[in-house]
């Protein structure tokens, strides 16, 4: 087989000045007044906000730097092998997370793969998210999607950027499950507002108070088979707008950044940088400030409290290359490593003083593991539509959206909270449709043309409750690769899940019948555990150390002085994705303690 050179990448730029500032900064070389963890959505706008502060900040990122001209690939057309990977290289398939032993890498399943990837990897990104040899996992089913590289997961993301609304706020005050935040939804709602405008977001204003509205640029406009489900579907009082998404259409504020050209392929990382990509939007314009140092290959092992003040001195760092271990000290820590990851360090950080870990004394460190339930999706044919000429609907950077319509102003009688739908139609990129119409030669071509533009399907997005018994934990035995605790997973969907999901099922079919949608198909199972890639709640935000991790502005109820910015906090999250709700709420946690710093109180 002719072999793919776009496989082949020039790399050596981003290795070389991932190996210079991994040299360059040692403990002692440079004074810091904050640590922050993670370089993607919560450690880049935790970064960011500090450090156009004046606050000097040191971030660590696990893997190395990007090359975002070399290896966001937005305009390549993947002519020879579409989204094959290299010879030795493979991901884990849908199937395989159920039905393989833990950890998934060590399977003698991949014991000929040179490189084993989760279900994210593809030729874009497979010089981005992990191996799962060398980052394993144990316990239940869980397809944990990680990216050790400069902007992590924001630099293939879905840009998604719905926010959270009182809904997901008060949501124990509405249906009488768990508890509510202990802040609200107009102490976030600035933050909100301030993130749309510092990074751009696409949307539309619709006065949904299961959606709460933005401050939006220019919209995606719904194509002609997606206006004709929508005009069927309000007859039901349902909605279908345009996606909200994190992708500026008129212009930001930022030299690194242009608008979107409606290329669409934003999943391999947008190269005019209108979709947002932490290390455009934030860590560039942060380091041009003189207040940021990035150390790259820096792999956080636990969170280092002096036992004489109760107070974080600093982390304890492994070169991922050289494996030298090394403290960083600083004034303040700020974890925004991602959910599990961060949970994970404060799980690690064990001494006589907090045997369980830092952030611990509660026994809730790790419980309340939550995210979406996905899999569920429908498709269809809209008859309007069928054999009329092709239209250009692709370049979108999100599909439209169908909000959330189930127990917003009724009750149903099987299960609490919701799930929304995304999903759009017409002619995309390619007609994947033609993988389901029979036949061969000049007939089936004509069959394809016939369809193609009439094609809808959607997917959704279900709550999943926060339940303490959904946890992660360290595992005594499996360490990965840098020596560190693995985490071991104890999470399952419950019922109330399982009856929203077949709920999601007959609710699309149901919509695509009143819009009168031809060879309907419904796949009903829903995809493995951690598919959604949102994880939240592992150190949730409380009033009362007792029955929380962190205090309502992200503090450790523990040690004062280590800060989260991602969403571990999170008490609930709705059927929303999570990221625009990251970028708010660190903006008001990093707020905060900007504010304790300069009175001395952090």
């Amino acid at each position: 087989m002719q072999a793919d050179p776009t496989l082949s990448l020039d790399l050596s730029g981003a290795l070389q000045e991932s190996k210079q500032l991994a040299d360059a900064t040692k403990p002692g070389s440079d004074r810091w007044d904050v640590i922050v963890v993670g370089s993607g959505a919560a450690g880049g706008m935790a970064a960011y906000l500090l450090a156009m502060n004046g606050i000097k900040v040191l971030m660590l990122e696990a893997g190395r730097m990007i090359d975002v001209k070399t290896e966001y690939r937005t305009m390549e057309w993947p002519s020879i092998r579409r989204n094959r990977l290299a010879p030795g290289e493979r991901t884990v398939a849908i199937a395989e997370y159920n039905f393989l032993d833990r950890p998934y890498g060590s399977n003698a399943a991949y014991e000929k793969s040179d490189k084993v990837m989760s279900y994210a990897g593809n030729k874009f990104t497979r010089n981005w998210v992990v191996d799962e040899r060398q980052h394993p996992t144990t316990g239940t089913p869980y397809a944990w999607v990680r990216a050790r590289i400069l902007g992590g997961r924001t630099n293939f993301w879905g840009r998604g950027a719905l926010r959270y609304g009182p809904m997901q706020f008060n949501a124990a005050s509405r249906d009488g499950f768990d508890i509510d935040w202990p802040i609200t939804y107009d102490d976030v709602k600035p933050y909100y507002d301030k993130v749309d405008v510092l990074l751009g977001c696409s949307g539309t204003n619709e006065g949904l108070d299961q959606v709460p509205d933005g401050v939006y640029q220019r919209p995606s406009k719904l194509n002609c088979v997606e206006v004709a489900f929508k005009r069927s579907i309000a007859k039901m009082g349902r909605h279908y707008i345009p996606g909200r998404a994190g992708v500026t259409t008129e212009g930001v504020l930022n030299k690194y950044r242009a608008r979107c050209a409606g290329r669409g392929r934003c999943g391999r990382g947008c190269n005019l940088q209108a979709s947002f990509h932490s290390p455009t939007a934030l860590v560039y314009p942060a380091r041009d400030s003189g207040n940021l140092t990035v150390r790259p290959y820096s792999v956080v092992s636990e969170v280092l409290v002096d036992a004489a003040t109760n107070r974080a001195s600093g982390v304890r760092v492994i070169d991922a290359n050289t494996r030298e271990v090394m403290d960083f000290t600083a004034r303040v820590v700020v974890l925004g490593a991602g959910t599990l990851d961060s949970t994970r360090i404060l799980l690690n950080s064990r001494s006589r003083a907090y045997p369980n870990g830092v952030g611990n004394s509660s026994g809730l460190l790790g419980c309340y593991l939550s995210e979406h339930i996905m899999g569920i999706r429908g498709s269809g044919y809209i008859p309007a539509r069928i054999g009329t000429e092709t239209t250009l609907d692709d370049g979108r950077p999100v599909a439209p959206y169908i909000p959330r319509f189930r127990n917003v102003t009724d009750k149903h009688p099987d299960f609490i909270r919701g799930y929304h739908f995304q999903g759009g139609g017409g002619c995309a990129e390619y007609p994947s449709m033609a993988h389901d119409i029979t036949g061969y030669g000049k007939a089936f071509k004509s069959n394809v043309r016939k369809y193609y533009p009439a094609i809808i399907s959607f997917g959704g997005f279900g709550e999943v409750l926060p339940r303490k018994e959904n946890r992660v934990l360290l595992d005594p035995d499996v360490k990965d690769a840098w020596g560190i605790p693995v985490l071991r997973f104890d999470y399952r969907f419950g019922d109330n899940e399982l009856k929203m999901a077949k709920d999601m099922g007959d609710s699309i079919e149901e919509m695509l019948h009143v819009a009168g949608a031809e060879d309907i198909k419904v796949d009903r199972d829903p995809l493995p555990p951690g598919w959604s890639i949102h994880e939240i709640g592992t150190a949730r935000m409380g009033d009362d150390p007792r029955t929380s991790v962190t205090d309502r502005s992200c503090r450790l109820h523990d040690v004062k002085n280590v800060y989260l910015a991602d969403a571990s906090p999170f008490v609930c999250g709705g059927t929303q994705n999570t990221t625009w709700s990251i970028l708010a709420m660190a903006w008001r946690t990093m707020d905060v303690l900007k504010e304790r710093l300069r009175t001395g109180d952090a």
